[in-house]
């Protein structure tokens, strides 16, 4: 609609819009007026609601001690606090469980392992401190030494308040399964814990093919090693306290789930799943990181309950806007989109309720 105003000095017309110009001059300037409102646009955008599980940062002193070893991405690198707090707000995010990502804190010496998982801890509970309602944290821990990751589990806990702990797929060659983590393992699940399980490449499989990163393909492999561990060492029985949270919608298990099911009629295989490969998967958590899409989705939702799936973003890799965006075509209705968004994850953290 165009609207044509006499500009003379004469009787100013209607525009052709039942607005006299002196009425349509008026409202233009409160229009105006309005929009130059610093907070005029934030009032008008829905309160943030989601809960993101999977959501990483990069504390300056990791980059100081892991880029001389392990040269990091430039999303890695380039992480500030300013760009996963504009990342949260676009994308309706409240609250993001912050981690660290690959290549992780192991580098072959126990000491400095330790000493970079309590910098990284101490780091991210001071931006749960300074940004309240914002971030929780699953604490980052040096697996490989048992005595001090123990003693870290202390501290994040009961010192820090972490809200829970995030593992990798698998160390030097052991996955989640192997008897080395069991003291670990047993005291997580005292503690009723949450375990955010991020991949890796394990120590075999690492630039198998030009040009293809190991995050296109073994990221997803690792992270089903990781599952086929614990199922078939009967760890998710061992330990039912323990919350597993699994990356990327469980990578390639819903693909593999009959070689699983086949697997598990052999003797050995059937004492570790007495109720069956499904039950062991199904009281497992999957998030959607890179993995909000039909396929993957439709895939997970054969074999588990939506109560299972809870939203994870992958930042600074990924952005919060488009998994929702991607999430919202995949043929869930409102109620459980509500449920894999928000509420599925603070039945597993409560404290995020206050």
């Amino acid at each position: 609609m165009s609207f044509l105003c006499n500009d003379t000095g004469h009787a100013a017309p209607s525009c052709g819009c039942g607005v006299s110009r002196r009425g349509f001059l008026a409202g233009g300037a409160a229009f105006a007026a309005a929009a130059a409102l610093p907070n005029a646009a934030k009032a008008q955008a829905p309160a943030p609601f989601r809960i993101d599980v999977h959501h990483h940062l990069t504390p300056p002193d990791y980059i100081t001690a892991v880029n001389p070893r392990v040269p990091l991405s430039p999303l890695s690198t380039g992480w500030t606090l300013q760009k996963t707090l504009d990342d949260m707000d676009k994308a309706g995010v409240q609250t993001a469980m912050l981690s660290i990502t690959t290549p992780g804190l192991w580098f072959g010496d126990a000491a400095a392992s330790a000493r970079l998982s309590r910098g990284c801890n101490e780091y991210a509970a001071k931006l749960i401190a300074d940004n309240p309602g914002r971030f929780g944290s699953f604490a980052a821990l040096p697996m490989l030494n048992a005595d001090a990751a123990l003693g870290e589990i202390g501290y994040a806990f009961d010192t820090l308040k972490a809200d829970g702990v995030c593992v990798f797929t698998s160390y030097d060659g052991k996955w989640l399964g192997d008897a080395i983590f069991v003291p670990i393992f047993d005291d997580l699940n005292r503690r009723k814990a949450v375990v955010s399980v991020h991949p890796t490449t394990a120590a075999c499989c690492g630039n198998l093919m030009p040009f293809i990163p190991d995050t296109v393909i073994e990221f997803g492999t690792d992270t089903t090693r990781a599952i086929a561990s614990l199922v078939f060492s009967g760890a998710v029985d061992r330990w039912p306290d323990i919350k597993f949270i699994f990356s990327h919608a469980g990578g390639t298990m819903p693909f593999l789930i009959e070689r699983f099911e086949f697997l598990a009629r052999s003797p050995q295989a059937a004492k570790m799943v007495p109720a069956g490969v499904r039950a062991a998967l199904r009281k497992l958590y999957y998030d959607t990181a890179q993995a909000s899409n039909p396929a993957a989705m439709g895939a997970l939702r054969q074999l588990v309950e939506v109560s299972q799936i809870v939203f994870g973003t992958d930042f600074p890799y990924r952005t919060g806007a488009e998994h929702v965006a991607n999430l919202a075509g995949c043929g869930f209705g409102a109620g459980d989109l509500k449920r894999i968004e928000r509420d599925n994850a603070l039945a597993l953290l409560p404290r995020l309720r206050a």
